[in-house]
Order: C-alpha cells, then structure tokens, then sequence
C-alpha cells in the first residue's frame, strides 16, 4: 500500500480544491480521534491513582504524586522522539504505530489493579508506558500543520489540538462511570472513610477504647499515622504531656486531630483500626468497583483506529534527517516560544494531572468532603473547549495578543490562590472559589494554546518544516508539565500541607513569559508580529 503522496501543495488553490482539501480533512479527523484516545490513555493514571488506596495498595501520598507525575516525564521525552520521526516516517506510519502501542499500558495497568501485591515499581514502569499517548502531539500536530494551508492553520491545529484535548476530560469523566461495570476481572472491594462520621466516633468512644487500639499497633505504622496531623499540633501535644510516646501522644491529641488522622491513613488500614473502636460505626463505607475497567474501555478503540490509521493515511513528500532537522536550536525564537508554550499547555497539562489529587489532599480530610472525580473532568473540559473556541479567533485576531491574555489570566488566577488561603485551605467553605479560580486559570490555558500555535507558523513561516519542527519541540517540552505540576505540589503538600509556594512561583514564571511574549510578538513595531 501507497505511503508517500507524490506532491503536496496546499498553498496551490487549484490544488486544494481538486482533492487536496478532501485529503487534509480526512487526515485531520483520523488524527484528531486518535489524538484523543492518546490523551485520555495518557492522564488515566491521574484519575487511577486516587482510587488505589482504597483497594488496599499501600502507596504514600509522595508514591501517588509520583504516579501522576511520571507520565508527564516520559510524554516529554517521547514528544522530543516524535519532533523528529515525522519527516523520516512520515503520517501513515507514525499514527498507526503510535496508536497500536498504547495498547502496552491499557492492557497492563488493567491486570496490575486486580492484584493488590502489584509493587509499586511495577506502576511506575506502567505509568511511564502511559507517556506514548503524551508523545503523540509532537508529531500529529506538526503533521496537520503541514497538511493545511496558512490561511487555515489555526483552524485545523486549534480544531485537532482543542478535541484532542477532549482526551482528558474523557479519562476523568468515564472513569467514575466505567468503574461499575465488569469488562474482565473480578470486582474488588473499594474502603473510603467519611471524615465527618470519623469524629462522631471518636467523640464517641472511649479514650481507654482508642490508647488500646492505637497501642496495638506496630510502631512503624503509628508513627505514618500520626505524620498525618501537622507538626505544629503534634509539638504542641508532645509538650504538654511531657512525652514523645507515640501511644501517649495520640491519646491526647484533639478529637479532630485524631479523627483526621486516621481517616488520612490507608482506607483499609483506618477501616480495621476504626472497626476496632466501634463495630458499628457508620464512618467506614464499603462498595465492589471495577477499577480495571478505567483502563481497559480503552483496548477496542485502540485497535480500530490503528487500522484506520494504517489503511486511509497518507504522508506527506517531506523527508528529512534528524541532523537537518537540528537546525531550528539555531533560532532564538525556539526558545521563546518554547518558554511561552510551557506557561499555556504545561500549565494545561499539569493541572489536568494534579487538580484530583489536590483536592484530594487539601479539602479531602474536612467533613463533607468532595469526591475529586466529580470535579476533575471539568477543568480539561473547558480548556480544551476553549482552545477550539480560540483557534477561529486567533486566525482573526492573531495568535500574540491571546497567549499576552493568557499569562495575564494565569498571573490572576496564581495571586488569588495563594492570597485568599484557597491552596492552604482551612474550611470546606474556600472550596468552591478554589475551584473557580482552576477553572478560570483552565479556561486561560485553551486561549493560550490557541494563539500559541497560531504563532509559530506565522513566527517561521519562511520554513514550513521548521515551523513543524518547533510545534513539535515546544510540545514536548511543555509536556513535562505533568511531571512539573504533580511531583512540586506533591512535595509542597507532604512538607507543610499546602501548595502556596508552587503557586507563587507559577505567578513568577508566568511575569516572564507574559513578558517575552508581549516584547517579541506583540507589542507595536515588535521582532515577530503574529
């Protein structure tokens, strides 16, 4: 079967309307669903991790962030791959392949969640498979760019880029659902503690029932437990009973304090040592899921549209080395908008993969507390909705004055955080301004990723390959946002329980680059006006 096409013109309006439109188009659509299906494989273990500890997987709050953080890595590595391969394989081969590949992590992942022994190397190794789909972009996008007039670029790359985007919400959003419905594999039981009816129980129970129950417990797993409560309380305890006893301490630590504490523990850990205290306490909730499903839903679509991929794709006649393709490192403008596509997507990508677990682990331990799936999806969901919204104005408008409109929104959104206390929570009550400012700082993503890639052809637009090439280097350094994102909150939460500092620096980043953005592309008489 035919790969190469024998020419490609798209600027040629002749060309275009005798059948090179109906090609780009057809291209663009396989891609686009493909793409799709790449993100959403890639992000699964950011809504997968959430649920591992209520299975019985004994994972640290670090282990969990490590998990969602380890896609990001290997998505930046593989994008740097696929900048390149594009020219030396070409569209056909390079969508088929990548497609059939993530069929590795989504068969593997599902069996790994069926054995609670799995070790946690195993999901690393797993999670870092999950990277394929976050290679993909950096070479599907350069390759739609390549397909599609100058007149269309922003269109087509906002369209392919805004969907594909889709992929995530997709994750978090079937997730919850496909969780109750057996694919293969048995159910398991899933243990969540309501933190609400933890306090009633311990104010309650007994003090002698509770310094029973916590003495009989290994020293080791006392000690993890009583790391849940914050240092200040614990050295505030410690001196007023005069010990350093773990037992002794725990025992007069605050009925809160208690009750938080060992709902933070591992469901399964809290529901014996709570079941200890009262039999009959209603504060351990027990349900049969199917968690495997999240992963496994994704097999039959892999494979359909790998062989849709590899029977109506063509590539385009445009080979070149890796060594030719270097050239671009050359041009100072690949760093600048390298620096500005990490504030859009990087900023797009890391909170898509850490927004569940923080609200997990900042408002997850006060009563009423939300389930982070019911509000994980919505975040994807408008910044990719927004990125296609924005593609047909930033062919109107320019790609510039969005990406400036962006890192102004992303400033806003980090000084409201950290001033108004919403990533150092102290009630249920910040939490829904907590969520509108992510989504508002999501909605500013899509506007940026947008106008981003309406620049860089405009930027380049001597070199359509290098223009290709720098979507694809930019992507791939953008997609370490995830790595970014999930291993430097997880740090700030498991050092003093709040994520102030991560976001502070997040305002800094994007000061600069707002900056370079509004000095080389967007200001009057500027180097690169797009």
């Amino acid at each position: 079967m035919k790969t190469w096409l024998d020419k490609w013109n798209p600027e040629d309006e002749a060309y275009w309307n005798a059948g090179g439109s109906k090609i780009a188009w057809r291209t663009l659509i396989i891609t686009t669903l493909t793409l799709t299906l790449s993100f959403a494989s890639w992000f699964m273990m950011s809504v997968i991790a959430v649920k591992l500890p209520g299975l019985g997987f004994n994972f640290s709050k670090d282990q969990l962030f490590w998990l969602t953080a380890i896609p990001g890595l290997a998505a930046g590595f593989l994008r740097i791959i696929h900048t390149f391969i594009l020219p030396i394989f070409g569209t056909r081969h390079v969508v088929s392949i990548a497609t059939a590949i993530k069929l590795i992590p989504v068969i593997g992942i599902g069996f790994a969640i069926m054995d609670v022994n799995t070790p946690f190397w195993v999901f690393a190794v797993l999670a870092f498979t999950t990277g394929f789909g976050g290679g993909d972009f950096s070479s599907y996008m350069p390759s739609t760019s390549l397909f599609f007039p100058q007149r269309l670029k922003g269109t087509a790359l906002g369209i392919q880029a805004g969907i594909g985007n889709f992929g995530v919400s997709i994750a978090q959003f079937v997730t919850p659902l496909i969780i109750s419905v057996g694919i293969y594999g048995a159910a398991s039981g899933f243990t969540s503690i309501d933190p609400k009816e933890a306090i009633a129980l311990f104010q309650n129970s007994s003090v002698e029932k509770q310094k029973e129950v916590f003495a009989s417990l290994d020293a080791d797993v006392q000690t993890k437990i009583l790391s849940n409560v914050k240092k200040n309380v614990i050295d505030s305890v410690s001196t007023a009973v005069s010990s350093n006893d773990n037992v002794v301490v725990f025992t007069s630590l605050p009925v809160k304090a208690k009750a938080k504490a060992i709902a933070n523990a591992n469901p399964k850990l809290a529901e014996k040592i709570l079941n200890n205290i009262s039999p009959e306490n209603t504060a351990v909730k027990n349900t049969q899921i199917y968690l495997q499903s999240a992963a496994f839903w994704f097999a039959p679509f892999l494979i359909i549209m790998a062989l849709v991929s590899w029977f109506y794709l063509k590539s385009i006649p445009m080979k070149a080395s890796v060594k030719e393709q270097l050239d671009i490192f050359s041009n100072k403008h690949t760093w600048y908008c390298t620096i500005t596509y990490v504030m859009t997507f990087g900023t797009f990508a890391g909170l898509s993969a850490a927004f569940p677990l923080m609200i997990k682990f900042l408002y997850g331990d006060f009563p009423n507390a939300p389930d982070p799936l019911v509000y994980a999806f919505y975040g994807p969901l408008i910044g990719s909705a927004s990125r296609i919204a924005f593609g047909f104005v930033a062919d109107k408008v320019g790609g510039a004055i969005l990406t400036t409109i962006t890192g102004l929104g992303i400033l806003a959104g980090s000084i409201i955080l950290v001033t108004q206390g919403l990533v150092a929570p102290t009630s249920m009550e910040q939490f829904p301004l907590f969520v509108t400012v992510i989504l508002a700082m999501f909605f500013f993503t899509g506007i940026g990723n947008a106008g981003t890639f309406r620049q860089y052809p405009i930027i380049f637009k001597e070199n359509a390959r290098q223009a290709a090439g720098v979507i694809g280097w930019t992507a791939a350094i953008a997609a370490f946002g995830p790595f970014i994102f999930s291993k430097l909150i997880g740090n700030n939460i498991s050092s003093n329980g709040t994520v102030n500092q991560f976001f502070i620096g997040v305002a800094f980043f994007a000061i600069l680059a707002t900056g370079i953005n509004w000095w080389f592309y967007n200001r009057k008489n500027c180097e690169k006006p797009s």
